[in-house]
Parts: structure tokens; C-alpha cells; sequence
């Protein structure tokens, strides 16, 4: 029987990629689902379906994580509907990807609104609607821990910012018996990176398996940190990068 029956979970990010993946396989295991979205309705409705297809309760809530109050509100908005909440998945993020010089302001910006002050915010609202047994589990990336070239310095920045972020939480919420982990996804075949694209080969070759990932390799991962057995994992690292970082 899954650990996740009657749990409630928010997926930030959740209409397409690993969001997607990760809310329809929480549904799967038994828990009702909330997820947030900026553009793509009609693909935040679809993953609703299938939560619901799964039995398990479902909605979408369009919130942008770089605007403070969205990224706060999403999940109260969440707790409200879903009676509570046990399971936040800090899924959405942005790249901008390009040489140092380059980098605009707006581009700095906007990339650490989302990718580090969005999380922060949401893990700070989610974590005074917990109980014991709650997990905050982020979505870091494997160049986090290791840069393969050029053009990624303001994304690996960021990224890095959530080990920190991770760590602490994990030091201060677990006298209340929440867990907090990062999960470092590598190279995964999705709309933002497809296993066809232009730099996809290098990326691959990067591997030590020498493929992209698939979304929901890195979906079961979450699951199982989000279930009970993972109650003793906290403020850990935990790669899905066909060993990107080996």
C-alpha cells in the first residue's frame, strides 16, 4: 500500500516536464494534487485529468514564482482547497543560459526571483501549514554540482543557492519532524531540453550512461522522498543524473 494515500501535495511547475510527471506519479501513489502553472492552461488541464483519472483530487492554479505574493499564495491557496498540506515539490524554474557578458540585469533578476526567492518564500508558507511527516523537496539540477562548460553561470547560481536553502530547512524544520531535500536532475527529455535538440549530444556524452533521462525517472525519485520510507533522509543531495557528476 502506498505511503501517500490521503496525503496532500503541491507541485509548483506542474503543467508539463518533470512538474507533470511528478504530480500525476504523487496521484498515482494516492495523493491529491494541486499544481501551479504561468503559461499553458489548456496543458495544466490536462494534467488535472489525469490526476483525477488516477482518483485522486486535482487542481490548477495559475501563479508566476517570480511574483512574491503568487509564489506564497499558491500555497496557501492549496492548503485552503486541499484541506491541508503535507508535500510541497519546489518544481518551477527558468534558464537563461548564455555568456557571462551578456547577462542583463532583467535576466539576473528574473532567474534568482524564481529559481531561489520563489523557493524560499514557497517553503517558508508551506512549512507553517505542515504537520509532522511533511516534506519540502526542491528541484536543484546537476550542474549544481558540476558545470560541464561556458554559458551556465547564472543558472548554476542559482541552483546552487537551494543546496544551502535545503540544508537549512532541513536543520530547522526537523525538530517538527519535516523532511527537506534537493533532488539533481541531469540532462531530462522534455519540451525545455528535448533528447533531440540542437546541444542534446554533448549533453548525453556528459552522461556516464550516455542518454537523456525521461521525466519520470526523476518523478519516482520524488515519490519515494515524499513517502514514509524516506522519513530518515533529510538535507540530503540526492542525484537522478545518469551520472552527470561521477
Amino acid at each position: 500500500m502506498s505511503s501517500l494515500i490521503g496525503k496532500t501535495a503541491l507541485v509548483t511547475g506542474g503543467s508539463r516536464g518533470i512538474g507533470a510527471a511528478t504530480a500525476i506519479r504523487l496521484a498515482q501513489e494516492g495523493a491529491d494534487v494541486a499544481i501551479t502553472y504561468v503559461r499553458g492552461e489548456e496543458a495544466a488541464r490536462e494534467v488535472v485529468a489525469k490526476i483525477e483519472t488516477a482518483g485522486r483530487r486535482g487542481f490548477a492554479v495559475r501563479a508566476d514564482a517570480a511574483d512574491a505574493g503568487d509564489a506564497a499564495g499558491a500555497v496557501e491557496r492549496a492548503a485552503d482547497d486541499l484541506g491541508g498540506l503535507d508535500i510541497l515539490v519546489n518544481n518551477a524554474g527558468v534558464g537563461v543560459l548564455g555568456p557571462l557578458e551578456t547577462l542583463a540585469l532583467a535576466d539576473v533578476d528574473r532567474v534568482l526571483d524564481v529559481n531561489v526567492r520563489g523557493v524560499f518564500l514557497a517553503s517558508q508558507a508551506a512549512a507553517a501549514r505542515m504537520g509532522r511527516g511533511g516534506r519540502v523537496i526542491t528541484i536543484g539540477s546537476c550542474v549544481a554540482q558540476r558545470v560541464p562548460g561556458p554559458g551556465a553561470t547564472l543558472y548554476a547560481t542559482s541552483k546552487a543557492a537551494l543546496i544551502g536553502l535545503t540544508k537549512a530547512l532541513a536543520r530547522e524544520l526537523g525538530e517538527r519532524g519535516i523532511t527537506a531535500n534537493v533532488v539533481h536532475p541531469g540532462p531530462i527529455d522534455t519540451d525545455m531540453n528535448p533528447a533531440d535538440g540542437p546541444f542534446a549530444e554533448s549533453q548525453a556524452a556528459g552522461t556516464a550512461v550516455g542518454r537523456f533521462g525521461q521525466a519520470d525517472e526523476v518523478a519516482s525519485l520524488v515519490a519515494y522522498l515524499a513517502g514514509d520510507e524516506a522519513g530518515y533522509v533529510t538535507g540530503a543531495e540526492v542525484s537522478v543524473d545518469g551520472g552527470h557528476a561521477a
